[in-house]
C-alpha cells in the first residue's frame, strides 16, 4: 500500500512533525484520520503501513503509541440481558 493511500490527507505525517505533541492531540488526530479514511482502504493495513513508515523512525513518539493501540482488538461487546438490560 502506498503511503498516500494510508494517509490521504497527510494528518499522521504532520502529527509526527509537531514539536511537543501529546497523547491527547495524537488521539484527536487519529480520530480525524480514521473518519476521513476512504471506504476502500482497510484501516488495519493502513495502520501497519503508517507504523512502518513513521513509527520505526520514532518509536517513542506518542502517535506511534496511538497507531499501535489502533491495531489492538477492542473490548468484546457484551449484552446485558433480562429486565436490567431493557431499563438502561
Amino acid at each position: 500500500m502506498r503511503i498516500e493511500a494510508a494517509d490521504p490527507k497527510g494528518l499522521i505525517r504532520e502529527a509526527y512533525r509537531i514539536e511537543g505533541i501529546g497523547p491527547e492531540e495524537c488521539r484527536s488526530i487519529f480520530l480525524d484520520w480514521a473518519l476521513s479514511l476512504p471506504a476502500e482502504v482497510v484501516a488495519g493495513q493502513a495502520l501497519k503501513r503508517l507504523i512502518a513508515e513513521y513509527g520505526a523512525a520514532a518509536p517513542d513518539h506518542p502517535m506511534t503509541a496511538v497507531l499501535r493501540a489502533g491495531l489492538d482488538d477492542g473490548p468484546v461487546a457484551r449484552r446485558r440481558g433480562g429486565a436490567r438490560g431493557r431499563r438502561s
